[in-house]
Formats: structure tokens, C-alpha cells, sequence
């Protein structure tokens, strides 16, 4: 499956990986700023991106070894209405990183705003999640099993 034929089926899985790679490039990046309070938002905006890898990509969950507590948190995650709240939680957080000074964390605040509105839009409009053949869903997960 193409880019193109994801972005066709409305699946936003795709957008949420973008997300992902935006929150871990900018974290990293923003490690290395002096100023504590940018260090300790650019720790939370890397976690966010694993976060996220587990969200979108349902297949490591029993690829990665990880606690059943984690993974039942990340399995209420599986709805268009609770993946948009997901969403705009996690940029309200990376906004708040600019009450000391504007960094370049805003990128991935706006990129995780527009994907939490592209996932209420579709739960408004009654659509299910589709989960990407690409990125491990729609039975990928249990042909392992």
C-alpha cells in the first residue's frame, strides 16, 4: 500500500509517524540547549515519541517486551476519540515548553495538533480507525501469533 492509497483510506497513521519523527529529531535536538527547563520538555517530547511508535505501530507491542500495564494503556488508545485526545494532550505539553522561550519544539506541538484534529475530525464523522498495512495493522499482528 502506497502513501497515497493511506492518505485515500483517511487512515492518519501515517501523519502520527511523522509526529513521531518530528518529537524524537527535536528532542534530541533540543537536549542541547543550557536552559533546564527546555532539557526536561525535550526528555518528555523524546518519551512522546516512543509513545507514539506504540500507538501507530501496533505490531510492537508483542515484538518489545514491555509491561502489561503499558500495554493495555496503549490498547485504550485505539479509537479515533481517544487517539485525538491522546494527540492533544501530548501538544499541550510540547506547547508548554515555550512559556520560558520559543525552541524549535514547536514543530512537532503543531505536527501533533494537526494530527489530533485530523483524528477528532474523522471520529466526528463516524469513521472507525483503520490501522495501516504499512505499519503493522489491519492483521499483521496476528498472522505473528
Amino acid at each position: 500500500m502506497t502513501l497515497k492509497e493511506e492518505f485515500a483510506t483517511r487512515n492518519f497513521s501515517t501523519l502520527g509517524i511523522l509526529s513521531m519523527i518530528l518529537c524524537f529529531a527535536l528532542g534530541i535536538a533540543n537536549i542541547f540547549v543550557f536552559r533546564v527547563i527546555i532539557i526536561v520538555f525535550s526528555v518528555i517530547t523524546l518519551c512522546f515519541s516512543f509513545v507514539i511508535l506504540f500507538i501507530e505501530v501496533p505490531l510492537l507491542l508483542r515484538i518489545c517486551p514491555t509491561s502489561s500495564t503499558f500495554d493495555q494503556a496503549i490498547r485504550k488508545i485505539s479509537t479515533n476519540y481517544m487517539r485525538a485526545a491522546a494527540y492533544g494532550v501530548m501538544a499541550a505539553v510540547v506547547f508548554l515548553s515555550n512559556i520560558d522561550r520559543a525552541t524549535s519544539l514547536i514543530v512537532p506541538g503543531i505536527f501533533l495538533t494537526l494530527t489530533g484534529l485530523c483524528y477528532s475530525l474523522a471520529a466526528l464523522k463516524g469513521q472507525d480507525f483503520v490501522g495501516s498495512k504499512t505499519l503493522g495493522g489491519s492483521g499483521v499482528a496476528q498472522m505473528i501469533v
